[in-house]
């Protein structure tokens, strides 16, 4: 949607103050950890775009709680496996061999949106190691979310979604459906029915540049919004707009227990 479509469907500008009312209104509070997925077109027309979301998000929750969003970097990935686009095999080996290392300062996210994108920049934010499947995090409990990431198994029990699990905290969907939860991915370690896979990524270990080769499963989120409908019929959630944006906010520990639950179920 381009920004003259966003503006002629906002019925008044959005601002720092209604986007803090709103997210009161959706429930949530002062000293929640919350984890964030969200589309910033979704809420309609901002004045001062993605940093007022930002900085509603840190109005509403404050320092006594902890804001966490998906900073995934998935193109620090194997080139040989790449499809959209993919590369010429001849390519592969140059590309392994040049790729700059995983960087949680610099390195971009890729497709997480740009409220995502400025929120790892903000001041007082961390970022967890991990190459492929990293989290950003702001507030009272951000370096026990973040710290301590595994390399291995990237989503699961040594992730900041287990850590987030721990805390009983939340997911805020802003504009976005279930296929956006990562915490589901959890659930997926939880219930047993993936298989192992090897992965690859480029960081920096004792200094040095390697092409590190690591373990995990093979994630697949093409159920998460059927998962997501099973779940609101038998659990109350919160919903409401946040600008023009449809949005959820639903209990993670809740969540995964259902997902994993219906995983487990569905392979019977």
């Amino acid at each position: 949607m381009s920004e003259k479509n966003i503006i002629e469907n906002t019925p008044t500008p959005r601002t720092r103050k209604t986007i803090a009312e709103d997210l009161r209104n959706l429930g949530v509070k002062e000293g929640m950890t919350v984890l964030v997925h969200s589309s910033l077109k979704s809420i309609g027309w901002i004045s001062g775009g993605e940093v007022a979301v930002i900085q509603a998000l840190m109005d509403v929750v404050t320092e006594e709680g902890t804001i966490i969003m998906p900073t995934q970097s998935g193109a620090l990935g194997d080139p040989s496996l790449w499809e959209n686009p993919p590369v010429p095999k001849s390519w592969i080996n140059t590309i392994k061999e040049t790729m700059p290392a995983y960087d949680e300062r610099i390195s971009p996210t890729r497709g997480m949106g740009r409220i995502v994108e400025v929120f790892r920049t903000f001041p007082n934010v961390i970022r967890s190691s991990h190459p492929h499947h990293s989290f950003a995090a702001w507030g009272k409990h951000k370096a026990q979310i973040i710290n301590n990431h595994s390399l291995d198994y990237s989503l699961g029990e040594n992730s900041p979604l287990a850590r987030i699990y721990d805390l009983d905290g939340f997911i805020l969907l802003i504009g976005v459906d279930y296929d956006n939860n990562t915490s589901w991915h959890l659930a997926e370690y939880r219930s047993g029915i993936r298989k192992n896979v090897k992965l690859q990524a480029p960081i920096t270990e004792n200094n040095k540049r390697i092409w590190k080769v690591f373990d995990d499963i093979d994630l697949d989120d093409e159920d998460f919004k059927e998962i997501g409908s099973e779940f609101e019929k038998h659990n109350n959630i919160n919903i409401a707009y946040i600008g023009s944006a449809k949005s959820k906010l639903l209990s993670q520990k809740k969540s995964v227990d259902f997902a994993a639950d219906w995983m487990k179920n569905k392979t019977k």
